[in-house]
C-alpha cells in the first residue's frame, strides 16, 4: 500500500512518513494524538533530527532579567495584563548594569531580556541604553529580547544597539482564537512583527501555546506549520497554565504529553533551530524539563537575573510559577545525556 494515497494506522508509518519529511496536516495531528506506547518512537526521532545537526549535545544556558512588568495588553490567559491591579516597576539602568556583571561573572554569555508588552519610545529607548552599555563593557555576551509587538523603527534601534536575538511567539495560528486570547491584537500584526524582526536581522525566535481553551488538534498542527513558515532560529512550545488572576483561571492546565509531542514534531520539522524546555512544563507535570529534553530541546533558561524582590510582580503564567535554578538544570541536562554550554549555541 502507498504510504502518499492511504491513512497510515501504525505509529510506525506516521514514523516513517514524518522522517521521510511528510508533515501533511493529518500525519502531524495523528502524532500528536499518539498514546504512552507510540511516543517514545516519536521522541527517538525527534533526538536524532537534533543530535543530527547538534551533534556535541550542548544545552544553551541563558540567565534572564525580567527588566519591566508594565504592559499595554490586556492577554485574557496572563497574570499581567494591563486592566489588573500589580504593581508595576522597571529595573532602573545601573541596577541592569550590575546584575549583568554579576551573571557574566559566573560564566554566562547568553542573556534573556525580557518585560511585558510596551511600545512607548521611552521604554525602547531605556532598553537600548541598557543594551548599550552592557555591550561596550562584554562585547562577547549575546542578547536576545522577549518585548512584544513594537514598531518596526523599534526593533531596528534595538538591533542597532547591539541585540542579537528576539523572541515573538504567535500563540496560536488560528486567528479567530487569538483575538479571543488577545482582544486588542490580531493574529496578522504579530505575524507582521515577525517579519519586520526578520527584515531588521534579528535571529527570530516564534511558537505557540499547548492547551489554550478552545485549541484543538487542527490547531496544533497548524501552528507547526506556520512556525515551519518562517525563516526562524528559535521555535518554542510552552503549555498552558491557568494564570489565578486571568479570565481563565478556571480552564484546564495544558497536557505536558500533548506539548511533548508538539515540541518533538516541531524538533522534526525544524532539526536546526534551538527549542527551549521551558519552566511551564515543570509546573505542568513532574520532570516536565528532562522530558522536553528527551522531545528534542536544546536550550535551558535560569532564572538568576531578576531581583528576588521584584520575581513575584512577573508571575507571567502563575502566581506560582516555576523559577528553576541552576543546580535543577544542570542535573536535568545530565541525566539526559546532554552537555551545558554557557555560549550561544547556532542552529
Amino acid at each position: 500500500m502507498c504510504l502518499e494515497n492511504a491513512r497510515p494506522t501504525a505509529a510506525a508509518d506516521v514514523i516513517a512518513a514524518l522522517a521521510a519529511g511528510d508533515f501533511r496536516p493529518e500525519l502531524l495531528r495523528e502524532a500528536l494524538s499518539f498514546d504512552h506506547a507510540a511516543q517514545p518512537l516519536l521522541f527517538d526521532l525527534a533526538r536524532q533530527a537534533r543530535d543530527l545537526h547538534f551533534p556535541e549535545k550542548k544545552v544553551e544556558v541563558r540567565s534572564v532579567i525580567e527588566l519591566s512588568n508594565t504592559c499595554v495588553r490586556d492577554c485574557r490567559y496572563c497574570n499581567m495584563a494591563s486592566s489588573l491591579p500589580r504593581e508595576r516597576y522597571r529595573i532602573e539602568p545601573a541596577a541592569f548594569e550590575e546584575i549583568t556583571a554579576a551573571i557574566y561573572r559566573r560564566g554566562r554569555r547568553v542573556l534573556l531580556l525580557q518585560s511585558g508588552e510596551n511600545p512607548a519610545q521611552s521604554f525602547v529607548d531605556y532598553v537600548c541604553r541598557c543594551i548599550e552599555a552592557v555591550k561596550a563593557r562584554f562585547s562577547d555576551l549575546r542578547i536576545t529580547l522577549c518585548l512584544g509587538n513594537l514598531h518596526p523603527h523599534q526593533y531596528r534601534r534595538l538591533r542597532q544597539a547591539g541585540a542579537e536575538r528576539y523572541i515573538l511567539k504567535f500563540e496560536t495560528s488560528n486567528p479567530a482564537l487569538y483575538r479571543r486570547l488577545k482582544p486588542h491584537d490580531s493574529l496578522g500584526q504579530r505575524l507582521a512583527c515577525v517579519e519586520h524582526l526578520l527584515s531588521a536581522g534579528f535571529a527570530v525566535g516564534t511558537g505557540n501555546i499547548v492547551g489554550l481553551p478552545g485549541q484543538s488538534l487542527d490547531d496544533i498542527a497548524a501552528d507547526l506549520l506556520l512556525a515551519k513558515q518562517y525563516p526562524v532560529s528559535m521555535i518554542s512550545c510552552t503549555a498552558f497554565i491557568p494564570s489565578e488572576d486571568s479570565p481563565y483561571r478556571a480552564e484546564p492546565a495544558g497536557s505536558l504529553n500533548l506539548t511533548l509531542a508538539a515540541m518533538a514534531l516541531t524538533r522534526i520539522m525544524n532539526p536546526r533551530v534551538l527549542m527551549p524546555t521551558t519552566s511551564s512544563l515543570e509546573k505542568a507535570g513532574e520532570d516536565g524539563q528532562y522530558r522536553g529534553l528527551m522531545a528534542g530541546a536544546n536550550t535551558v533558561t535560569v532564572h538568576d537575573g531578576t531581583p528576588p524582590a521584584l520575581k513575584p510582580l512577573f508571575p507571567i503564567y502563575s502566581l506560582k510559577r516555576v523559577v528553576p535554578n541552576e543546580a535543577h538544570l544542570r542535573e536535568v541536562v545530565r541525566r539526559a545525556g546532554m552537555r551545558v554550554s554557557m555560549e550561544a549555541l547556532h542552529g
